[in-house]
Order: C-alpha cells, then sequence, then structure tokens
C-alpha cells in the first residue's frame, strides 16, 4: 500500500503546491511525474536494504534464474527512472521504460502471492488488490508519457 499512498498523497500535494503558484507544477502531468518519482524512490530503495532485499529476492519466481541480480537491476532500473521523471526531456521516455518495466515485475508478485510470501514480515498484497493496483501503476506511467 506504501507505493499507492506515495503515488496518490504525493500527487495531492504536488497538485496542491502547483495550485497556489509554484509554475513547475501547476499541471496535472507534472505533478503526476514527480508522485511517481516518489512512487520509485519508495519502492526502488528497498532492493538495497537487506531486511528487504531478502523477500524481494525470494518473490522472483524459481524458474528464473540469477534473482539476486534481477532485484539489484529493477532496483536501480526504478531509481534512474524515478531521477528520470523529474526531467522534462527525458520523462515520458522514462515513465514509458517504468511501465514497461512494471508489467515485466509483475509475474513476481504473482508467484508470491500464490507461494503466499510475506514482505518485511506482512504479507504481500492478495493477487487481485496487486493486479488492480498494477493496472493503476501503469496507467499513471503512461499517462506521464503523454
Amino acid at each position: 500500500m506504501v507505493p499507492f499512498i506515495a503515488l496518490t498523497g504525493g500527487f495531492i500535494v504536488l497538485r496542491l503546491i502547483g495550485l497556489v503558484g509554484v509554475d513547475a507544477l501547476d499541471a496535472w502531468q507534472p505533478a503526476l511525474r514527480g508522485a511517481l518519482a516518489l512512487m520509485f524512490v519508495f519502492t526502488g530503495v528497498p532492493h538495497f536494504l537487506s531486511s528487504w532485499r531478502r523477500d524481494f529476492v525470494a518473490m522472483i519466481p524459481p524458474a528464473i534464474p540469477h534473482p539476486a541480480l534481477l532485484v539489484t537491476l529493477t532496483g536501480v532500473l526504478e531509481l534512474a527512472g524515478a531521477a528520470g521523471l523529474l526531467f522534462p526531456p527525458t520523462a515520458p521516455y522514462a515513465a514509458i521504460g517504468l511501465a514497461v518495466l512494471m508489467l515485466a515485475m509483475f509475474p513476481a508478485n504473482v508467484s508470491a502471492a500464490r507461494r503466499g510470501l510475506t514482505l518485511a514480515g506482512k504479507p504481500v498484497t492478495p493477487l487481485p488488490t496487486r493486479t488492480v493496483l498494477q493496472v493503476l501503476f501503469i496507467a499513471a506511467a503512461v499517462a506521464a508519457a503523454a
């Protein structure tokens, strides 16, 4: 739920900042890009924190080789994408790249839900809820790219 809160809360706060006079945020799309960047910082950083990293590695479906390398790679891509969202010339490319990344990572979420894994000591988000959130996150990234 943290990614959802970061996305929605970040969007509301950034949009309000735009409405009170910060020109760079005085439209929905820059606020959305900033909120997505915040969300991906919240999801990218834990890839490198040992307590979370073990759980992320466990989420990778067993048939996929080099799960620790994939966790590192996806963490780097999430953080790079977050940075890319903050610069207007690269923002559309970063947003599309992140949408593709979310599609590519979704099987790990499915696998984790089906295997009843935990993330930071809590059960992973149930698959129906996770699917709805994933669609929302991808839609937000596509909207940010437009």
